[in-house]
């Protein structure tokens, strides 16, 4: 009976961790390629736009980011730009207030002290006189014709949010993660997309820069860690489409080192189980669109550690009666083995990709776990700094 239980949980979790990282994209492409659906080219439209930028001592790139804005495609005198310092302590506020002499519709505030991200978007999109809210972070940098392209979905009443297509720049393959945290962003990316042109639903957008319709936006909890899912998740709980357009491209630099990718995706992991707790009624059905997508895109990833850790398991006492086991169990090892000559010729400052593609997977996997550890210790602040990225 032992044995049984465990060829069923050895067979049970390596399904999932397959449908979730291949099944499922494989299947959206097939879907989408049967379906031929397509997005419909709606004329250029100019709604309203509050372009919302959170900023905790970002001197080094506000100015830049200010400037891009501005020189998008879009018209001036439909935008306004509302930018609100979270009590910077370098010279964020003062670049930002010079910039408000050269353009009238840019708007400064300030926090007297930290109170977070969430409770900035929360504020300023109370303060936003725009139709549509664009969110976006300050060190992204947009296309000329982005904001155009993601605005003109809007003349369709049921998409209230667009995302856009995040492009990591800057990568270096020889230094760090640079290059697969691209190639899992690109991944992502075109997941969401299908997803959005099959069913009208994404799995939470980039964050780095998107738009939704400022009556749906709902006022995120000042603790969360990660706004964007929830205020995307508030808009399919509303009726509401939520798509990628894959042509607006956003830039971003890309993070190198193994550390800060770590330190980023424990802070992303902790939020997501937040999320999951607030928003369980929307996923409690796996026969509908949004609770199908999200246990086999996203719910199921998260709890990826655990399911390894389980399979191992069984993996181990299973090796000791079945031959077909340990074949198996040498590949547990096999990879494991790869993180540690990764390691080894990271000390010698060299990189083969494939192999840093299981530490990255393992390293992501590992901050998963750590992630749901600090869930569930409760979070009191969601206070934020800069990732560190090139200079």
């Amino acid at each position: 009976m032992i044995l049984l239980f465990l060829h069923i949980l050895f067979w049970a979790t390596l399904a999932l961790i397959l449908h979730t990282y291949l099944v499922f994209p494989v299947w959206l492409d097939i879907k989408l390629k049967l379906s031929r659906k397509r997005f419909p080219s709606p004329e250029t439209h100019y709604p309203s736009l509050s372009i919302i930028i959170p900023a905790y001592n970002e001197e080094r790139i506000i100015r830049n980011k200010i400037l891009n804005l501005y020189a998008c495609n879009y018209p001036e005198n439909k935008m306004e730009v509302l930018v609100m310092s979270d009590a910077s302590t370098d010279h964020t506020d003062n670049i930002v207030l010079e910039l408000t002499k050269r353009y009238p519709s840019l708007r400064f505030t300030r926090s007297p002290q930290r109170i977070g991200k969430p409770s900035i978007l929360n504020r300023l999109a109370e303060q936003a006189s725009g139709e549509i809210l664009v969110l976006t972070d300050a060190n992204v940098m947009l296309a000329e014709n982005t904001l155009q392209l993601i605005t003109r979905h809007f003349s369709d009443p049921g998409i209230g949010l667009v995302d856009t297509c995040l492009i990591g720049i800057n990568n270096e393959n020889n230094r760090g993660v640079a290059f697969q945290e691209k190639k899992y962003t690109s991944r992502e990316v075109m997941i969401k997309y299908r997803e959005g042109l099959l069913w009208g639903i994404i799995m939470g957008p980039s964050g780095a820069c998107y738009a939704l319709r400022k009556e749906l936006f709902r006022p995120v909890p000042s603790n969360f860690l990660v706004d964007d899912f929830y205020i995307n998740m508030k808009v399919l709980e509303q009726n509401h489409k939520a798509i990628v357009e894959p042509s607006a491209v956003v830039y971003e630099d890309t993070i190198h080192t193994l550390k800060e990718a770590f330190r980023r995706k424990v802070r992303i992991a902790t939020g997501n189980f937040q999320n999951l707790r607030a928003l369980r009624k929307l996923f409690r059905n796996i026969f509908k669109p949004t609770g199908f997508c999200f246990w086999s895109h996203k719910g199921i990833r998260w709890f990826v550690p655990w399911l390894i850790l389980l399979n191992l398991t069984a993996n181990l006492f299973l090796a000791l009666h079945y031959p077909l086991y340990l074949l198996f169990l040498s590949i547990h090892l096999l990879f494991l083995f790869l993180i540690l000559i990764d390691n080894i010729l990271k000390i010698f400052r060299k990189q083969i990709v494939i192999l840093r593609f299981v530490t990255h997977f393992y390293s992501m996997n590992l901050a998963l776990a750590a992630g749901l550890i600090k869930a569930l210790k409760g979070v009191t602040t969601n206070v934020w700094e800069p990732t560190e990225r090139n200079q």
